[in-house]
């Protein structure tokens, strides 16, 4: 049996509870369910919000590392990414309100999942760079690679990276670190 998709405006996203502690993402005005990730998700997620963070504090840039809790808002779209990193200021301006950002951060990194492959490399590509975001990681563990989206016009340059290729990244342009690294995810 199948269930009728939930549609909503932005604004009712912006204060929907269902009592759970489920996590959505907001897609044309449908409800999307984020089911938890599995274990391998989560450690590469804990593993590049560490490594963004000590890269920061190494170079004493002016940037915040986040996992999953903060939302972006794209046109009409409410994207919930596995990490981003966003300006001290967009830091401040979510501080003591709803964790949802208006203005593109300048990294957005995706976990590939089996159910999110397309709208991880088709939609949120797409998305991202109509949004500003100036780069964006699409993190396979299904195919084993890396894959940087850098935003030099309004469509991104994609460049692959796999097993112990040096990622290239232009908001850590000193950061050492490998697919390899990335996909086994361990501190």
């Amino acid at each position: 049996m199948s269930q009728t998709p939930l549609k909503m405006t932005v604004e009712e996203y912006l204060t929907y509870d269902d009592g759970t502690d489920k996590r959505y993402e907001l897609e044309n005005g449908v409800l999307i369910e984020m089911p938890p990730g599995t274990g391998k998700h989560e450690a590469i997620i804990t593993f590049l919000v560490v490594r963004f963070f000590l890269e920061k504090e190494r170079l004493g840039l002016t940037l915040e590392p986040r996992s999953n809790g903060v939302e972006v808002m794209t046109s009409k779209q409410i994207r919930r990414p596995d990490v981003l990193v966003m300006t001290t200021q967009q830091a401040i301006s979510i501080e003591n309100k709803s964790a949802i950002l208006r203005t593109a951060p300048p990294l957005i990194v995706e976990i590939v999942s089996p159910e999110s492959v397309d709208r991880d490399y088709n939609i949120k590509t797409l998305e991202y760079a109509a949004f500003g975001v100036n780069e964006y990681w699409i993190v396979d563990p299904l195919d084993n690679k890396v894959t940087v989206c850098l935003l030099p016009g309004s469509v991104y340059n994609q460049a692959v990276f796999t097993g112990n290729e040096q990622i290239v990244s232009l908001i850590f342009p000193q950061i050492n670190l490998t697919a390899q690294q990335v996909l086994a995810s361990k501190l």
